[in-house]
């Protein structure tokens, strides 16, 4: 009698707390969210995660906030996140490298990303692009590497530091390309840029929204794109895979994350918010305004397989490498 008594108890305890949980999925948000940005404000990753903070919040009739951790390329804020109450009310604005990238650069990381945090949507895909000082021989991708190869050890690449993804681009390129190039590592990708301008350094690979500018006023010359595919705003600018390295695929990726183990009811109502966000013909628009190229929504299994193919593609390049970072 007794056991029976227990187990009708149990599942009347089961069945509250279902239906508790379904009341709160159904309620959420109840108070403001906050959406942590692991970057300093006022750059790019933060004005983007600004426009995503505005738009959750007509979507959802809750204020989001932005709230900047930066340090550690971003690790700090992704740390905060990971390790923070996990009930729907911290979310992470995360960059791919926050996720992918960082466990293979850090001897130590504070978070684990797959264990601790969990993608809910991947925002915007930016390409980099391959760009030289005007004074290089070369107008293709195929010229610049014969030249290279005429000058070994004598050219220079530049990017925002060591182990970030124009850092990591470029040693990619040069593995694929069997080149002899320098590293020369800035704190930032102005000042690199600066240098190349000035014909300090003779390469980079920067991103689009960064590059655009001086390649059009011709202060650069770009010679191919990270993309599977050519872009709009440089229509006539090859993909550096058609270019004679086929494999050749780099990309900035950004997107908004939560703790692991926030409940899923949560977790469906965050990514149901996303996906009408990159439907969003004016939002999308948005984005595009200030140099962000939007992806199109998707599930968590292709958001997986996306994150995992960024992983494979980067993980051959950080162990040739031999990169560690404290």
């Amino acid at each position: 009698m007794r056991a029976r008594r227990a187990l009708i108890c149990c599942l009347a305890i089961a069945v509250l707390s279902a239906a508790i949980g379904i009341a709160r999925a159904a309620d959420y948000p109840l108070r403001p969210i906050k959406l942590v940005v692991p970057y300093a404000a006022g750059g790019p990753t933060d004005v983007q995660a600004r426009l995503i903070a505005e738009y959750l919040a007509r979507d959802l009739k809750q204020t989001v906030f932005v709230e900047n951790k930066a340090g550690a390329q971003g690790a700090i804020g992704a740390e905060a996140v990971a390790h923070g109450d996990p009930d729907g009310y911290t979310l992470l604005f995360t960059a791919g490298s926050v996720i992918v990238l960082n466990p293979m650069l850090y001897k130590k990381l504070a978070y684990d990303p797959d264990r601790e945090l969990r993608v809910l949507g991947i925002v915007t895909d930016l390409p980099m692009v391959m760009i030289v000082h005007p004074t290089i021989p070369a107008k293709t991708v195929a010229e610049f590497v014969a030249y290279a190869r005429q000058n070994p050890g004598k050219l220079n690449f530049g990017s925002a530091g060591t182990g970030g993804v124009g850092h990591l681009s470029g040693e990619m390129f040069r593995q694929m390309a069997g080149t002899e190039m320098t590293h020369v590592p800035y704190k930032g990708a102005g000042p690199a840029l600066q240098d190349l301008i000035s014909g300090q350094i003779q390469l980079m690979f920067e991103t689009v929204g960064t590059a655009l500018p001086p390649v059009k006023a011709g202060l650069v010359r770009p010679l191919g794109i990270s993309s599977a595919e050519r872009i709009s705003d440089l229509p006539d600018l090859p993909t550096i895979a058609e270019s004679g390295y086929p494999d050749y695929r780099v990309s900035v990726w950004y997107g908004v994350a939560a703790p692991a183990k926030a409940p899923e009811e949560v977790a469906q109502v965050i990514s149901a918010s996303m996906n009408r966000a990159l439907n969003d013909e004016a939002f999308r628009a948005s984005l595009t305004r200030i140099g962000f190229w939007p992806l199109r929504a998707r599930n968590e299994a292709a958001i997986k397989e996306f994150i995992d193919a960024d992983r494979a593609r980067w993980s051959n390049v950080v162990k040739t490498l031999n990169i560690s970072l404290d």
